[in-house]
C-alpha cells in the first residue's frame, strides 16, 4: 500500500514528497545519494513478515535552531528503524525478528532529528521495517516534522485539556446515575448518564495514545473499542431524542436504525470511515427526530436543533477526531437542556403537589371540624347522654381522641402506619356511636416499622362508610392487608359491605381522593400507584409504593 500522510494541514517547515518501497534488506538503501528509481510506488502485501524499506524526500522549508533541533513524529504499523540522510535517529522495536523476539515497541513514536542533518533544503527519510502481524498496512498513517520539545509538549498539552474534559463527564455520569438510581422510571436520565460514561471512555480511548506504549499488533483492538463506543454513543444519542421527541413507528424506525449502524460497524474496513459513517448516520436521523419534535412545537425542540446545525460546519472546519468529540459536546448539551428542562418541569410539579397538599390538608381538617359534622355529632351525643351518660362519656373520649390523634399527624408528611391505624379506629368508634352500625376493623402483614403519608387509610375509611350499606348483620368490616417484595410495599384497603355504590368518575376524584394522590406524589413523587375498584364483596383500594 501506498505510504501517505493523514495530516490534513502539514506542519510549515516541511513539505513531503513521493514515497517508494522495496522489500529486502540492504544497509546502503539509506543512503540520501542511492539510486531508487527502479522501486515500487506501492506495497501491497509483504509476505512471510520480510524486511522491507521505504524511502521518502523531505523538503525542509527551514533550519532548525542550534538549541532547538527538530524532531519527526511517526504513526504506523511495524517494528522499524528510521534513517535520517543515512543516519540512524530511532528504533521502534526489532525489524525482522519479530518472530524470535516477540512484539516490541509503540504505534506512535517522537525521534529526535540531529541539528546538523536539520538545514533548510532536501533530505531523506528512509525506513527499515517488519510487519507481522499485519502484512498489509504498509503505509504511515501520520508523519510530522517540528521542533522536537513542541512535538512532545504539544500532544500532552492537548491530551491533557481532553482528560480534564473526559473527567467533566465521567461526574456528569455518576450524577445523573444516581438520580436515576432514586427514581427508576425516569429513564432519560439513564441514558443520558451512559451517553456521558460512553463518551467519557471514548476520549480516554482516543487520547491515550499519548502516554500509553500501544504495540501496533494491539491498535487494532484499540480502533475496536472506539468502534464500539461509536456505535453505542450513534445509537444513543437519537433513541434519546424520540424519547423526547416521540414520533409515530418509533420501535419500527429505531430498529431499521439499529440495523443500519451494525451493518456499518460489522462492515467496517478503515476505521476512519466508519466512524465517520455512524457519525453522519446519527447526525441524520437525529436531525429527523428533532425537526418533528420543532414541527409538533416540543419544548426545547429548537434549540437542540440549533446545536445539532452548529455541528455541521465544526465537522468540515477541523480534522476528524477533534471535529468528532466537539460535535458530540454540543449534541450532548442540546440532550442535558432537553434533561434540565424535564427535571425543572418535575420540581414544578413536586413543589405544586406540595402547594395541593397543603390545601387539601386544610380542607380535609375542615371537612372533620364544619358544623355538619360537629352538628351531627353533638345530637348523637346528647342523646347517648340523656339515654345512657356511661356510653356518652365513652363518646366523648372517643372524640376527643381522635381529633387529639388528627392534630398530632396533620402536619407531617410521614407517620408511622400505628398511628394511621389508631387514627382510623378511634374513628370508627365515633360511628358506631353515631350511626348504631357495627363497625369492625383487621389487620393483615402489618409492619409497624413502616411509614405512610397521615390520613389517607383514614380518608379511605370515611369513604367506605359514607358510600356503603351495613350487612344484614348490621355490619360493615374493613380490612387492611400489607406485602411487600424487592420491588414495591403494597397495602390493599377492604371493604365489606352490602351493596357498595357506583363510583361515578366525578366521585373517583372527589376531595378525598384528590388528598390521596397528593399525598402519595408528595411523599413519593412518581413511584406510586393507587387503584379504586368495586368487589363482589364491596369495595377495593390499592396502594402500591415502589422501591
Amino acid at each position: 500500500m501506498q505510504l501517505i500522510s493523514s495530516c490534513s494541514k502539514e506542519p510549515a517547515v516541511f513539505k513531503k514528497h513521493e514515497t517508494v518501497f522495496k522489500i529486502g534488506d540492504q544497509q546502503e538503501w539509506a543512503n540520501s545519494d542511492f539510486n531508487d528509481q527502479n522501486w515500487q510506488r506501492r506495497l501491497w502485501l509483504v509476505p512471510d513478515a520480510q524486511v522491507f524499506w521505504s524511502r521518502t524526500n523531505i523538503e525542509l522549508l527551514k533550519s532548525s535552531d542550534s538549541l532547538r533541533p527538530y524532531g519527526i513524529y511517526l504513526h504506523a504499523y511495524g517494528e522499524y528503524e528510521a534513517f535520517w540522510d543515512g543516519v540512524l535517529i530511532g528504533k521502534n522495536g526489532n525489524p525482522g525478528q519479530e518472530a524470535i523476539l516477540g512484539p516490541e515497541g509503540k504505534t506512535w513514536v517522537y525521534f529526535s532529528i540531529p541539528t546538523g542533518l536539520t538545514k533548510k533544503g532536501e533530505h531523506l527519510l528512509a525506513i527499515r521495517s517488519s510487519l507481522l502481524y499485519f502484512p498489509d498496512h504498509t503505509r504511515i498513517f501520520e508523519l510530522k516534522i517540528d521542533y522536537y520539545d513542541d512535538l512532545l509538549t504539544n500532544r500532552l498539552i492537548e491530551s491533557s485539556y481532553m482528560h480534564l474534559f473526559a473527567g467533566a463527564f465521567l461526574i456528569a455520569f455518576f450524577y445523573f446515575l444516581f438520580l436515576f438510581l432514586s427514581n427508576k422510571k425516569e429513564y432519560t436520565t439513564l441514558i443520558f448518564s451512559i451517553s456521558c460514561f460512553l463518551f467519557f471512555a471514548l476520549i480516554l480511548a482516543e487520547f491515550m495514545k499519548a502516554y500509553a506504549p500501544i504495540h501496533y499488533s494491539m491498535h487494532v483492538v484499540r480502533l475496536q473499542i472506539i468502534g464500539a463506543l461509536m456505535f453505542g454513543i450513534s445509537f444513543l444519542i437519537p433513541f434519546y431524542f424520540s424519547m423526547q421527541f416521540p414520533f409515530p413507528k418509533r420501535k419500527v424506525l429505531l430498529t431499521i436504525y439499529a440495523g443500519v449502524l451494525l451493518y456499518i460497524f460489522l462492515s467496517r474496513h478503515v476505521f476512519e470511515l466508519t466512524g465517520n459513517n455512524m457519525a453522519l448516520s446519527m447526525s441524520i436521523f437525529s436531525f429527523g427526530v428533532v425537526i418533528f419534535g420543532v414541527y409538533k412545537k416540543r419544548k426545547g425542540a429548537r434549540l437542540v436543533l440549533l446545536t445539532l446545525l452548529l455541528s455541521i460546519p465544526i465537522s468540515y472546519a477541523a480534522p476528524f477526531n477533534k471535529s468528532l468529540f466537539a460535535s458530540f459536546s454540543l449534541i450532548l448539551l442540546g440532550m442535558f437542556y432537553l434533561l434540565s428542562l424535564r427535571i425543572k418541569e418535575q420540581r414544578l410539579a413536586y413543589e405544586n403537589s406540595l402547594i395541593q397538599s397543603t390545601r387539601l390538608r386544610l380542607e380535609l381538617l375542615k371537612k372533620n371540624i364544619q358544623p355538619h359534622f360537629l352538628m351531627n355529632t353533638l345530637t348523637s351525643l346528647i342523646d347517648w347522654v340523656e339515654e345512657t351518660p356511661k356510653k356518652g362519656v365513652l363518646f366523648i373520649e372517643a372524640l376527643a381522641k381522635e381529633f387529639d390523634l388528627f392534630n398530632q399527624i396533620e402536619n407531617k408528611t410521614l407517620i408511622s402506619i400505628a398511628q394511621e391505624i389508631a387514627l382510623c379506629r378511634a374513628h370508627l368508634e365515633i360511628m358506631e356511636y353515631r350511626k348504631e352500625i357495627n363497625y369492625s376493623w383487621q389487620e393483615e402483614g402489618i409492619d409497624p416499622e413502616q411509614k405512610v403519608p397521615p390520613g389517607i387509610f383514614h380518608t379511605l375509611l370515611e369513604n367506605g362508610i359514607t358510600h356503603s350499606l351495613p350487612l344484614e348483620d348490621n355490619g360493615i368490616r374493613f380490612k387492611l392487608v400489607y406485602e411487600s417484595n424487592s420491588a414495591y410495599r403494597c397495602y390493599t384497603f377492604l371493604t365489606f359491605a352490602a351493596p357498595v355504590r357506583q363510583e361515578s368518575n366525578d366521585e373517583k376524584e372527589g376531595t378525598g381522593i384528590k388528598y390521596i394522590k397528593a399525598r402519595l406524589t408528595e411523599s413519593y413523587q412518581k413511584q406510586w400507584e393507587f387503584t379504586s375498584e368495586p368487589v363482589s364483596h364491596g369495595w377495593k383500594n390499592t396502594i402500591k409504593i415502589y422501591s
